[in-house]
């Protein structure tokens, strides 16, 4: 019986094959338009999703087998390993996460041609199709070639294995994040297609903006989760008392979701107004292209870093493939310029499409800071050979200004009209909501909260809440009068109406929530590094922290070294933590692991430093956290907003009464 390295062998040449096939199939009844040819093409789909889902089955068994005579079995399992992280393991280290990047891709193309089943001799649908058939190709191409996830020993076989990198075996959460960070860098695969496929058949309008939306939303959407759950893995995991450090590798991931933002709002002025025909092309093929620089930065070795993948061969592969996507997107739009142009034009700068258009450069501003500061460094080194780095006070002071405006263009654009508007309806409309933002920085000042910056993002996340409840109250009260309903039903109807706006502004509500944790976590926080004997306390910030002892827990997969640390604020009893630091086997580097006390005001955040030394005494760093609690619930408000956008709009009955022109005409905008 054959095993898994032969039957993961015969998959991976299967998909490549299938991808091949199905790309020449298609490109040539395309080419011919031959109509046999082109449904032939699509058959390819079926073989080539088997493959993707055979590759993964066999590296599962592979691992939990422990069929060490593949050499990514014997990196990256041991026999020691939990069974979670042995299954985690299959997208632990490089050859393993193209296997999970393929059957994510072909899980997306498989849902994306069985929605258009019924347009499959649509040239745009078939010209989508031949694109995803090809960037399917490259990566099965990477698993034939430079990065092989079934190359087995050359020597001995060992009878255990090295198990997988500490940083993976230390907390449920390798489970979750990777996954969703790739089904967002997947994902945009998808719109991508369609972008190059309306350049290719010069159908640019906005056709194909209709058939991608919900791809783009639903890819935008676990982008979103995935950062935030690298936000929290980082926060729970590494010990360093952060959640985001302007990593290359989080900026990797941050830059796709800056731009893929800038799309979804830009996109809806195209389909109202049909404008920014270019603006959108360009920013989905950008968005795209930077999930492979994104690829390039974490698989290829060209930085060192906690989240990057050790030194492959990869990386010529992945920057030729960035080039020719940037080349052919650039080459399409040059040779469809004079199409791409548009009739419609900004009538006036207080309007929602001139607010769309600034928010969307802000956006881009965005992008631009970070990826200079992440790119900077390493073309210094390719051209100088000189290391240089670009730390975090870079991007704190470049990103501030720029996000505080986008904050409160996220407080005004909702409540322009499209084209113009008149002075008194947008005082009227802002006034409350400003007045809120005024009195919440009167009151975090009073309270005793200091520094520019976050005391403006709580005003402006105050503004922009505060609007986001007027308009949702406008609504329902309006249904209310219109339908004699109650409060609660008005307000479920009032949402299933256009649940793409009202979700947008529930996405806008948990940004919000976001952007003050952030400010506050990083502005009002305080830390502190302590060593203390035992039953030695110490107060910081109001905390009582008293040092219990220590104790050392033994495993087959670990040997943890724990310490016991009571904690007290004033009349309050938080119990005892115990923040840890483990150490695996073939790895003499302790890998810590802190203890949390989450609160809805602050976190008491315990990391150990050092054992107990020759006295006694531990080292520990203490953090005093505030809004914590809400950063991670900011991205939950932005997940639940994202799925209330998927929602289906609920047609309206021939006999409903329209709500007051005045006041819901402009009201909202969707994200």
């Amino acid at each position: 019986m054959a095993g898994p390295g032969a039957l993961g062998d015969f998959a991976v040449v299967g998909g490549a094959v299938s991808a091949a096939l199905g790309a020449g199939t298609l490109g040539l009844g395309l080419a011919r338009r031959n109509s046999r040819l082109v449904d032939a093409g699509r058959r390819f789909v079926a073989p080539m999703c088997t493959a993707a889902v055979l590759t993964f089955v066999a590296m599962e068994w592979a691992l939990f087998s422990h069929d060490y005579a593949i050499k990514y079995v014997a990196n990256n399992v041991a026999n020691a390993t939990p069974g979670l992280f042995t299954f985690t393991a299959a997208w632990g280290a490089l050859e393993g996460s193209i296997i999970l990047w393929v059957v994510i891709l072909c899980a997306y193309v498989a849902i994306t041609m069985l929605a258009f089943r019924r347009r499959r001799r649509d040239a745009l649908v078939s010209w989508a199709l031949l694109v995803q058939y090809l960037v399917c190709l490259f990566f099965f191409a990477l698993m034939v070639g430079p990065a092989r996830p079934f190359a087995t020993q050359s020597g001995l076989i060992p009878f255990d294995g090295n198990g997988p990198n500490p940083l993976l075996q230390n907390h449920p959460l390798v489970a979750f994040h990777p996954p969703m960070l790739y089904a967002g860098y997947v994902g945009m695969t998808i719109p991508f297609s369609f972008a190059i496929a309306a350049l290719i058949t010069g159908r640019f309008g906005e056709g194909w903006l209709a058939d991608t939306r919900r791809a783009s939303l639903i890819a935008w959407g676990f982008l979103t989760v995935g950062i935030v759950l690298g936000a929290w893995w980082s926060y729970e995991v590494l010990g360093w008392g952060g959640y985001w450090g302007w990593d290359p590798v989080e900026n990797a991931s941050f830059l796709p979701w800056l731009t893929a933002t800038a799309f979804l709002h830009s996109v809806m002025v195209q389909e109202r107004r049909a404008m920014l025909r270019v603006w959108n092309i360009s920013l989905i093929i950008a968005t795209f292209s930077l999930t492979i620089l994104g690829t390039f930065l974490t698989r290829s070795g060209v930085i060192n870093s906690v989240h990057a993948f050790s030194q492959s061969d990869i990386g010529p592969w992945l920057l030729s493939f960035l080039g020719v996507i940037v080349a052919s997107g650039l080459g399409l739009i040059a040779w469809r310029g004079d199409r791409l142009r548009t009739p419609g034009r900004i009538d006036s700068l207080v309007s929602r499409e001139s607010a769309f258009l600034a928010n969307n450069l802000l956006f881009a501003a965005f992008a631009l800071v970070v990826l200079t500061g992440t790119v900077f460094p390493l073309l210094v080194e390719a051209l100088n050979n000189q290391q240089i780095s670009i730390g975090a006070p870079y991007f704190d002071r470049m990103s501030l200004p720029i996000g505080l405006a986008l904050l409160f263009m996220m407080a005004v654009a909702p409540v322009l009209p499209w084209r113009a508007t008149a002075g008194e309806v947008l005082r009227e409309r802002l006034q409350v909501p400003a007045v809120c933002g005024v009195v919440a920085m009167a009151f975090v000042v009073v309270l005793g909260y200091r520094g520019l910056g976050p005391v403006i993002a709580v005003g402006l996340g105050a503004f922009c809440v505060a609007g986001i409840v007027r308009n949702f109250a406008i609504a329902v009260r309006a249904r209310r009068r219109a339908y004699h309903e109650r409060t609660v039903p008005a307000l479920a109807r009032t949402v299933r109406s256009n649940p793409r706006k009202w979700g947008g502004l529930v996405v806008h509500t948990g940004v919000v929530v976001v952007a003050i944790a952030i400010a506050g976590s990083q502005s009002w926080g305080t830390r502190r590094e302590v060593q203390l004997k035992k039953n030695q306390t110490v107060t910081i910030a109001g905390h009582q922290l008293t040092y219990l002892g220590s104790s050392i827990v033994r495993s087959p997969q670990k040997a943890t070294l724990k310490v016991r640390v009571h904690v007290r604020h004033g009349g309050d009893d938080f119990g005892v933590y115990a923040p840890a630091i483990s150490t695996f086997p073939g790895s003499n580097q302790g890998i810590g692991t802190p203890s949390v006390h989450v609160g809805l005001l602050n976190d008491v955040y315990l990391s150990l430093i050092e054992a107990p030394d020759d006295q006694g005494r531990v080292t520990l760093q203490v953090g005093i956290n505030p809004l914590m609690m809400w950063l991670w619930l900011g991205g939950g408000i932005m997940a639940f907003g994202t799925l209330l956008c998927l929602v289906p709009a609920k047609r309206k009955q021939p006999d409903a009464v329209a709500p007051p022109e005045r006041e819901l005409a402009t009201v909202g905008a969707g994200t």
